[in-house]
């Protein structure tokens, strides 16, 4: 198995397809104002924005984009005028993260991890699994 796509609810499409484009992904579907699909600069994930009527309410969806580079990203998207929460940051679990928001408040993380994503020192083996 392998996760093809993932969809966030949006209010309005042709402000996200911009956010999501400065973001650095690539619009590969948009036929109306009701859905949009992108494809990850790296890798075979998608990610498209549906609209809907009203949003949903609490913290909402939590996005991670692997970078190579968190600080150099987030300057870059300031330079674009988009708004990141704070400074990248080390965190306990190994990775440097960045935050900021879509334009309809559904969480983004930019983040680093590199072999710590998938193997920290505290993953469950298959001993472990059994």
């Amino acid at each position: 198995m392998d996760l093809n796509q993932v969809t966030v609810p949006s209010s309005n499409i042709p402000e996200s397809i911009e956010f999501y484009k400065k973001l650095g992904l690539h619009l590969i579907v948009h036929t109306h104002d009701r859905y949009a699909r992108f494809e990850c600069p790296d890798g075979e994930s998608t990610l498209s924005v549906h609209y809907v009527e009203e949003l949903p309410t609490g913290e909402g969806i939590y996005i991670y984009f692997e970078v190579a580079d968190v600080e150099n990203k987030v300057k870059a998207l300031r330079m674009l005028g988009i708004h990141v929460e704070g400074e990248p940051k080390d965190q306990n679990w190994l990775w440097t993260e960045a935050r900021l928001k879509d334009p309809d408040g559904n969480q983004i993380i930019l983040y680093h991890a590199g072999e710590n994503r998938k193997n920290p020192p505290w993953r469950i083996t298959e001993d472990d699994r059994n």
